[in-house]
């Protein structure tokens, strides 16, 4: 870590404001971002999307759970797989609490993966999760929504990840969509986002931008070479020493 200087507390007070200035001009670019992406057309959804959950079959319409607004967390977890991504799996972690959250501001939050109900339901319960996880393995809607590319769109290069702008590095990929339901049950996709578009949806990746060290990801293989599924950090890296004798 580069040394850091050392001044009095009236100097950093003076740097801070000054930060802080900067921090607000941040704050009103996302508010403005916000308006502008509340303000995006919408697409009609036509195509019939039926899932499986735990309690049977439901429609993409059924996953809102009567609310207008629903938020489809596209987590990576492929058919054959044991074990969903370790990646998602730490975003899952931030979300797991924030459900009824977003129920009370009409919202329904559900998470979707094409590995088939069981495997969901057993990682779930491994990860101590509460929230909707349901298997879109029986239909296309991880491939339309831009998460999921057949074993041609690889080899043939036609994968399209982030509507073209970023390469797909693997044939599952994460993202978050949204969905719109109106009074007549019609559905509308309204919004998707993907890669560094998650970023800021991971609170503990924004608690680490407070501190000194930042991610301190750099010099690692990728960025997230570091994160581990929750059970499987050595314990010297989740217990802090002023908590334990």
């Amino acid at each position: 870590m580069q040394a850091h200087k050392i001044v009095s507390r009236e100097e950093w007070t003076a740097a801070r404001k000054a930060l802080m200035a900067r921090e607000k001009e941040l704050t009103q670019a996302r508010e403005a971002l916000s308006r502008a992406r509340r303000e995006l057309p919408w697409v009609k959804v036509d195509k019939d999307y039926v899932f499986d959950g735990p309690n049977g079959k439901l429609t993409l319409g059924d996953l809102f759970r009567g609310r207008p607004q629903l938020v489809v967390q596209h987590v990576m977890f492929a058919p054959e797989w044991d074990a969903a991504c370790k990646s998602c799996s730490f975003w899952a972690d931030g979300y797991e609490r924030m459900v009824p959250h977003l129920a009370a501001r009409d919202t329904t939050m559900v998470a979707i993966s094409r590995a088939p109900l069981a495997k969901l339901e057993a990682f779930k319960a491994r990860m101590g999760w509460t929230f909707d996880w349901v298997s879109s393995g029986s239909n296309d809607f991880n491939y339309d929504y831009g998460v999921s590319f057949t074993r041609e769109q690889m080899e043939k290069g036609e994968a399209r990840y982030n509507f073209g702008t970023t390469p797909p590095y693997g044939d599952e990929l994460p993202g978050i969509s949204v969905f719109y339901r109106d009074e007549t049950g019609s559905v509308f996709h309204t919004y998707s986002t993907f890669a560094r578009g998650l970023d800021m949806m991971n609170a503990a990746y924004h608690y680490l931008d407070l501190t000194p060290l930042g991610r301190h990801e750099e010099g690692l293989p990728y960025p997230m070479d570091w994160v581990r599924l929750r059970d499987q950090y050595q314990p010297s890296q989740v217990q802090a020493s002023c908590c334990h004798s």
